[in-house]
Parts: structure tokens; C-alpha cells; sequence
């Protein structure tokens, strides 16, 4: 896997070989092969077989991950016995409440992104982060508004101490962290919106349902123009230690930030 974060990490639905084929063409930075929410119960097998032959047949330049049942679920077991030998960027476990969640995939020898999506898990967030086979957290923000028992489903602002919580434990312990899906597949505006606001919040990239979302989220994680500008423009002014530039403070710190963004950004 990469050093730097993914920024869109698509869904695909390990049952449906028609979409498997699609991703390969698509920019997505991470393609996660599915064999949980967007399989049925009946399709369980099915699925885990073409996820075999598609992870077999590779993916060119992305990185390939396969969510599994959650702990505890009657699937996880054939689920884990499916990966054995595959060649994985990473493993995504849904709803990890504790780092105990993480036992049953740790033999794989996978990074395992662990999903944030109740209440508990927000309060255990950090100790999971912490977990050496940690590679990520993936904010559920879906589960985790029906857990809280918000009315219309999914509001972001009721649960912004929950996002930041998800963000400062995936911080603390070295990892990266990603924000939720967004459901509302025909509103390309909010979309834009929502995934600027999680780059603002400090995610390093989103979960994604469809297709069309691709290219705006790299946009959205991308370094601007503007801030290319702006970093270049610190790392050539700096001296070291505390020093005055464009009319405000900056010291080491800026200047490892500036150049960890133009590393990203290809400069």
C-alpha cells in the first residue's frame, strides 16, 4: 500500500461482476470489494468467489481492499477463509466496538481499516487507532446515526463530536482516517459540499458509493492550485525556526506541513 492516504476509497459490490469490471477504469484511489451491506444473504458465496477471481485478475494502479462481516456475523469465518493467499492492500472491518473486534482478521497479515459506527466505538476510537494492526478508521456514519437515533437519518452537525472524535484517535494513534459515505448519489453539489468540509475536518479521505463521486473527491483532497502556491512560497522563504512570512508566524512546523503537501501534490 502506499505511504500516503487514499483519498477515494469506492465500494463495489463483490456480487455484481459488471461493477468489479467498471473500477478498473475508474480513478479511484482504493477500490473496497464488498462482501457485506451490498451483498445479500443468499449472495454471500457468489460473491466471495468473484471477489477471488477479480482480485486475481488485479486492479492497475489502485489499491484493493475487501470489507468482510463484522465480528461475530455467521459470514466472517468463510468470509476470512476467502482472503487467505490474496494479495490485499487492506482488510475493512465493520463495526469494531473494541480492539478485540480486530482478532479474528489479524492472522491475514493485512492492514485492517476498522469502521467507527456506534457509540461505543467512538469511546474505544483511540485504543483501536492505537492497535499495531490498525492501518485506519472509517467513519459509519450511517450505522452510527441510527445508533444515536437521529431523526432524519443523517445529520452531520448532531454528530460533529463523534466525526472529531474519529479523527483525533486515528491522529494520536499514527493512523489515517475517512470520512463517511454520501447517500444522496443525484446531488453532485452536495456532494462537493460535504467532502470539502471533511478535508477541512482533517480527514484524509471519503468513503464512496458510486461512481460519479470519484472524480470530485480527488479534487476535493487534492491540493488546490492556491495552496501549491502558498507552500512552495513558505518552503523557499524559510531560514529556520520562528520567522515572519506573508504577514503571519511560521516556524518548523509550517514548513514540514508545506512540504508534506507539495510531496502529495506531485512537487
Amino acid at each position: 500500500m502506499t505511504d500516503f492516504a487514499p483519498r477515494s476509497l469506492l465500494y463495489v459490490p463483490g456480487s455484481n461482476a459488471r461493477a468489479l469490471e467498471k473500477a478498473r477504469g475508474l480513478a479511484a484511489d482504493m477500490l473496497i470489494i464488498d462482501l457485506e451491506d451490498a451483498v445479500p444473504a443468499d449472495r454471500k458465496a457468489e460473491a466471495r468467489g468473484a471477489m477471488r477471481a477479480a482480485v486475481a485478475s488485479g486492479f492497475p494502479g489502485k489499491c484493493v481492499a475487501v470489507r468482510i462481516n463484522g465480528t461475530g456475523s455467521d459470514h466472517q469465518p468463510a468470509d476470512l477463509e476467502a482472503l487467505a493467499g490474496l494479495a490485499l492492500d487492506a482488510v475493512v472491518l465493520p463495526k469494531v466496538d473494541a480492539p478485540s473486534d480486530l482478532d479474528p482478521a489479524r492472522a491475514l497479515g493485512v492492514p485492517l481499516l476498522a469502521m467507527i459506527e456506534t457509540p461505543a466505538a467512538i469511546y474505544a476510537a483511540r485504543e483501536i487507532a492505537a492497535d499495531p494492526a490498525t492501518r485506519g478508521l472509517i467513519a459509519g456514519l450511517n450505522d452510527l446515526a441510527h445508533e444515536l437515533r437521529l431523526p432524519d437519518g443523517m445529520n452531520r452537525g448532531a454528530m460533529s463530536h463523534a466525526i472529531q472524535a474519529i479523527v483525533l484517535a486515528a491522529r494520536a494513534g499514527g493512523v489515517w482516517a475517512f470520512d463517511g459515505v454520501y447517500n444522496r448519489i443525484d446531488d453532485a453539489a452536495g456532494f462537493a459540499v460535504e467532502a470539502g468540509e471533511g478535508r477541512r475536518l482533517g480527514f484524509d479521505g471519503k468513503t464512496l458509493i458510486h461512481p460519479s463521486q470519484v472524480d470530485p473527491c480527488n479534487a476535493a483532497f487534492a491540493p488546490s492550485p492556491r495552496e501549491i502556491a502558498e507552500a512552495e512560497a513558505l518552503v523557499a522563504a524559510a531560514t529556520g525556526g520562528a520567522q515572519r512570512h506573508e504577514g503571519r508566524m511560521i516556524e518548523d512546523m509550517h514548513v514540514a506541513a508545506a512540504r508534506a503537501l507539495l510531496v502529495r501534490a506531485g512537487r
